[in-house]
């Protein structure tokens, strides 16, 4: 059995979605796994991850839409607004989706589907520096 755990840094430009997939893959490949799991975890609380659509460009863009109308800055009714009007949304934005995934290890590769590729879907609107941490668990 074989447990490894690895970090990967990510610099966000703001809102939106940032594919890491092959920084997964890597880290994947790097441990020497070829039969497990991997669990990827962002460790912050107004940003979260995602397994999305990764061929078409606009379904990320009507998902990011979708959590605008879903959960809107500036509700009169919230009341942690210490860091901003996008405070509380992000933070409801991460609770409403994950901070952490899943994903077989099969034949040394990640078991995503044809379309599915990993995201960390960033809450905030200014760039944030974001740390998800990759575990793999498995045999060689």
């Amino acid at each position: 059995m074989i447990a490894t755990s690895s970090e990967i840094r990510l610099k966000s430009r703001g809102k939106g979605t940032y594919e890491i997939t092959s920084d997964v893959a890597g880290a994947v490949r790097g441990s020497g796994v070829k039969n497990g799991v991997a669990t990827v975890f962002i460790r912050h609380t107004s940003a979260s991850l995602i397994i999305y659509e990764n061929a078409d460009p606009s379904a990320r863009v009507d998902l990011e839409s979708f959590f605008e109308r879903l959960v809107p800055e500036d509700a009169p009714w919230f009341t942690h607004t210490l860091e901003g009007s996008d405070d509380m949304p992000s933070h409801l934005r991460m609770v409403l989706t994950r901070t952490s995934e899943q994903i077989p290890i099969v034949d040394g590769r990640l078991a995503l589907g044809t379309w599915q590729g990993i995201f960390v879907f960033e809450h905030r609107d200014a760039p944030q520096s974001r740390s998800i941490l990759v575990s793999v668990i498995g045999s060689r």
